[in-house]
């Protein structure tokens, strides 16, 4: 019974092993998913922001789109911020006893990370079209290109590395509650017997001392209305 899992993990109350933990695949990409929001923040904020010698008043980096900066700013935060949270779940998803709480758990893990894959896609496609179509005139020190390329390539990779999480967390769906220790069709059997049609003793099945059904004919004969009362020989 130690082998069987619901969802990915055994049954809750057993030890945390942190070696284990940083070993899973999940673990793993949530970490470094971490880092490459770090590096997309970093990296727009504190050199994103240019103006030219005679202005200033910065203006953003990609082809002076406030939006575009404000993209990258804000996903690089929040999927920071994402990163943790599901960090702070995998660590207590062991713990957690109801298997309809970690199939909750799992399915919300699938759409999120889909999410995040999805919007660091739209959001490298944002990002590189700007730096595509900025012109030279804007920055002609050519401050933060490296800042800006780091970015791009980072929310390029970030695509991947969420779109992992999603199928990793699909894979634990698929694997499901482990039926000999988490099945839901499982019924009780103290329930299942007090649940069972109760069976009466008939007077056919009980002897008389006597002997055989003899005894039974003699006794509704002597207790037969129309027959008037009878003498019963000892």
């Amino acid at each position: 019974m130690e082998g069987m899992q619901a969802y990915g993990a055994g049954k809750a109350g057993g030890a945390f092993d942190p070696v284990t933990f940083f070993q899973q695949p999940q673990t793993i990409l949530r970490i470094v998913s971490w880092l490459f929001s770090i590096v997309i923040f970093g990296c727009i904020a504190n050199e994103g922001y240019i103006n030219r010698p005679n202005e200033v008043e910065e203006y953003c980096i990609f082809n002076r789109n406030q939006n575009a900066c404000n993209y990258g700013v804000f996903m690089g935060s929040m999927a920071f911020l994402c990163c943790m949270a599901f960090l702070a779940l995998d660590v207590y998803f062991p713990q957690i006893s109801s298997v309809k709480d970690r199939k909750k758990a799992v399915l919300a893990d699938i759409g999120l990370s889909a999410f995040w894959s999805f919007m660091w896609f739209v959001g490298f496609c944002f990002l590189a079209n700007q730096w595509q179509v900025t012109k030279h005139e804007d920055n002609p020190l050519r401050e933060g290109g490296d800042a800006a390329r780091a970015a791009i390539t980072f929310s390029f990779f970030s695509i991947f590395t969420w779109a992992g999480q999603s199928f990793l967390a699909f894979q634990r769906y698929k694997l499901g509650a482990d039926s000999a220790l988490f099945s839901q069709e499982y019924t009780d059997p103290s329930q299942d017997a007090a649940g069972a049609p109760y069976t009466s003793f008939g007077g056919d099945d009980v002897e008389s001392p006597g002997g055989g059904a003899g005894g039974q004919a003699n006794s509704d004969g002597a207790f037969d209305g129309t027959s008037g009362y009878q003498r019963q020989d000892y």
